[in-house]
């Protein structure tokens, strides 16, 4: 994955608003793949994580319990001051901490939360497609023993360990591009 090639999808997709596809490090998701990239231009300090996305597949209407597409932003970060499997509830702490890293039940969100925010109107922004309005988030999960397979209600799942990790370098308004 280079660089520049990503750089381009985002400046096409956004009007070509090159400004923005300048921005500091952001996260690439990889839906075929079930990864996740962090990718920063100045220390080429680039990781990967498994992750994973929707049970419903890709797709950006309300209502589908799909992974949406496209470029979003970091909107806001919740749970940076929570310990780790912190099961949260509407984007709070519940004060239960998921023992069973093995959970097939619930789609539970634990540690940490980013809360993604459509940047593309009519593709995930605004109307029956706001990926904001839909409380897509990548976060971390109970069920840990399944990352790496499409099995989410819609959000990015990831393991605690990784989220914490990733929520440590990821800013509000970082870039997210979902393909």
């Amino acid at each position: 994955m280079r660089w520049q090639d990503i750089k381009r999808e985002v400046a096409a997709s956004l009007s070509g608003n090159p400004a923005l596809a300048d921005e500091r490090p952001f996260v690439v998701i990889d839906s075929t793949q079930q990864q996740l990239y962090w990718i920063d231009i100045e220390s080429e300090n680039n990781r990967s994580y498994a992750i994973s996305t929707a049970a419903n597949g890709m797709g950006n209407q309300i209502d589908s319990y799909m992974t949406p597409l496209g470029i979003h932003r970091v909107r806001q970060k919740i749970g940076g001051d929570q310990p780790r499997g912190m099961v949260f509830e509407a984007r709070e702490p519940t004060g239960r901490i998921a023992g069973n890293l093995d959970n097939r039940e619930r789609d539970e969100i634990t540690s940490r939360i980013l809360w993604l925010d459509g940047l593309e109107a009519g593709v995930n922004c605004d109307g029956d497609c706001d990926t904001f309005s839909r409380y897509i988030y990548i976060h971390g999960t109970s069920d840990e023993k399944r990352i790496g397979e499409p099995v989410s209600a819609g959000c990015i799942r990831m393991k605690n360990d990784d989220v914490i990790e990733l929520f440590e370098d990821v800013l509000v308004n970082d870039l997210v591009l979902i393909r």
